[in-house]
């Protein structure tokens, strides 16, 4: 018997838009869409909220890099690891 494909339900927009709450960092990144990494994390609840939360402090709270600052160096790990997201 052949093993199944991995996959997981993702949310719709409609359902992640209900899941983010107003003034939250997700909120930040909305730019008219909602991008696939948003979707990827929120697809799973505890992981999701857990990842959203260490996103909150490596990116908004005070530290020795300026936001944009540290835009870059995930970029610049992004690029390095192939992620196309």
């Amino acid at each position: 018997m052949a093993e199944p494909d991995a996959w997981i339900a993702m949310p719709s927009e409609a359902e992640l838009r209900g899941m983010i709450p107003p003034g939250t960092a997700a909120n930040l990144y909305d730019f008219g869409f909602l991008p696939a990494m948003t979707r990827l994390i929120l697809a799973h609840p505890r992981i999701g909220r857990a990842f959203a939360a260490l996103f909150a402090q490596i990116m908004f709270a005070p530290g020795q890099l300026e936001r944009r600052e540290r835009e870059m160096v995930a970029a610049v790990a992004a690029a390095a690891q192939d992620c196309l997201y």
